[in-house]
């Protein structure tokens, strides 16, 4: 490995966190967005070489200052981390490039460097999650990206996010503090942070008390910050009311890295060694899987703004994840993290079709968009195609993702049969509630004069389809998400007795 490949690891982080300072003080403020796309732009390329370089075997670690794990901190990127760092770099990038004209109308121009500053921290931050191999880094990182989220999503000029970011930050603090305090316990009990060595040790301690209490913080403070039904309720509102760019971005890859951060600590340190805790896993997360799964789709059904409707049906769709890795087998484990990333390509796309259509309509309620799609065909297509991904139509990436899930549920006899059926009904919810918009952007009659509407600019829609058409290419051609997920699901697994 040559020297630059060596620091990849920690330039993915270091270029969006040391631009962060720089952005905040340029102005005018396009000089402060271009630097924004540039380093996050710069980032993605660090993710893609990296996922070319695990895909060929490699695994990049990292010590800073040479300090060797467990004493110094330590960075590792293996096939798993780097799948979701290709899902959180490519996700802001798209979100950037596509949201310009959605930030100049939302955020007032002085105010603009310092939200692309905050976005550049959630994106250092989100990124250095998955590359981080100690719980402690974790951690700040952890904070980083949450306190920059809470920004960005109330950086706009629709007051309701306020109320909003306020429930998201009561509920993140809560999920930050139980992880903590798990933290806490396993160093008490073994002296060690780095997640390698802490698999070695705790199994000294497997049997005691504080692990056992730290198990149930760490898992109930990730399924916080993952969204995990019913712990939800920050969600909704959260992605309804943010700016349009911010929701795209943290819809595709948000709750993707606290459940990335969820199944690795499960698998790596806890179901090695505590006793039946397979077992635990399976039965907690399969009810509250398929629960979120009915619930948010039946939910979805019935609400009227497009935003909204899709904030419930991420809810079902971490139930899909959920329900995969419940299975504790390695198809279960490749459903779950393929659909990891199918999912991020579907909703990035239908959150980057609904900015396109906040362009020209004064809402985004079913009822003011009655129409549209004859003044917006290429945005209107945009959106069928990227909804046919979420439904799952075959052709589509998230066809794939439901096809690995619904093979990985026929493994498990009677009980699986009836997991397909959940799957399938919940599946043909998500029909019902993407007919819904599809049928009020084209055939509804409209409430006001649409005369003055265009097709949205045309950086936006470029973007728009590049996404969409990103939805067919790993449908048809799904070897890159599927090898990397189902490396991701050995190394899951390889932990296990």
């Amino acid at each position: 490995m040559n020297t630059l490949a060596h620091h990849l690891p920690a330039l993915q982080v270091i270029v969006p966190m040391l631009s962060a300072p720089l952005v905040m003080l340029l102005k005018p403020s396009g000089l402060a967005r271009a630097a924004a796309v540039a380093a996050s732009l710069f980032a993605f390329v660090i993710a893609i070489a990296m996922t070319m370089g695990v895909l060929d075997g490699n695994v990049y670690t990292y010590r800073m200052g040479s300090w060797p794990a467990p004493y110094g901190i330590e960075l590792t990127v293996d096939r798993f981390s780097a799948l979701l760092l290709l899902i959180v770099t490519g996700a802001s990038t798209f979100a950037l490039l596509a949201g310009r004209r959605s930030i100049d109308s939302d955020i007032d121009e002085s105010r603009q460097p310092l939200f692309y500053s905050a976005w550049l921290l959630a994106l250092a931050g989100l990124s250095g999650i998955p590359v981080a191999a100690d719980a402690f880094n974790i951690f700040v990182f952890m904070e980083i990206s949450s306190l920059a989220s809470y920004v960005i999503i109330a950086g706009g000029s629709d007051r309701r996010a306020l109320p909003a970011v306020f429930k998201y930050l009561i509920m993140g603090t809560i999920g930050a503090t139980f992880y903590l305090i798990g933290i806490g316990l396993i160093y008490l009990m073994t002296g060690t942070l780095n997640l390698a060595d802490m698999e070695l040790r705790i199994h000294e301690v497997a049997d005691q008390k504080p692990i056992l209490v730290a198990a149930g913080f760490i898992t109930i403070g990730l399924a916080l910050k993952a969204a995990v039904f019913p712990l939800h309720v920050w969600l909704p509102n959260s992605y309804t009311y943010a700016p349009n760019p911010v929701t795209v971005f943290l819809a595709a890859c948000s709750t993707k890295v606290s459940l990335y951060l969820l199944l690795r600590f499960d698998f790596f340190v806890f179901q090695p060694n505590l006793v039946n805790h397979d077992t635990q896993f399976t039965w907690f997360l399969m009810p509250l899987a398929v629960l979120a799964i009915l619930i948010a789709s039946g939910v979805a059904l019935f609400e009227q703004n497009i935003k909204r409707l899709l904030a419930y049906s991420s809810i079902a769709q971490i139930g899909y994840i959920l329900l995969g890795a419940s299975f504790v087998t390695l198809a279960g484990l490749t459903a779950s993290t393929v659909h990891l990333f199918n999912h991020a390509l579907a909703k990035g796309a239908l959150f980057l079709a609904v900015g396109c259509l906040a362009t020209q309509s004064a809402g985004l309620r079913l009822s003011d968009l009655g129409g549209i799609a004859k003044h917006m065909p290429w945005t209107a297509a945009a959106f069928i195609v990227a909804g046919f991904s979420l439904v799952g139509v075959p052709g589509t990436a998230g066809f794939i993702s439901k096809w690995y899930l619904i093979t990985a549920a026929l493994e498990h006899g009677s009980l699986g049969i009836a997991l397909v059926a959940v799957i399938v009904i919940s599946s043909l919810m998500a029909v019902v509630y993407i007919w819904r918009i599809v049928e009020a952007i084209y055939f509804a009659e409209p409430v006001a004069d649409q005369s003055a509407i265009r097709e949205a600019p045309r950086m936006m829609l470029l973007i728009t389809w590049v996404a969409a058409l990103a939805n067919l290419y790993f449908g048809l051609v799904p070897e890159i998400p599927v090898t990397l997920a189902s490396s991701a699901a050995d190394t899951l697994l390889e932990h296990l007795p």
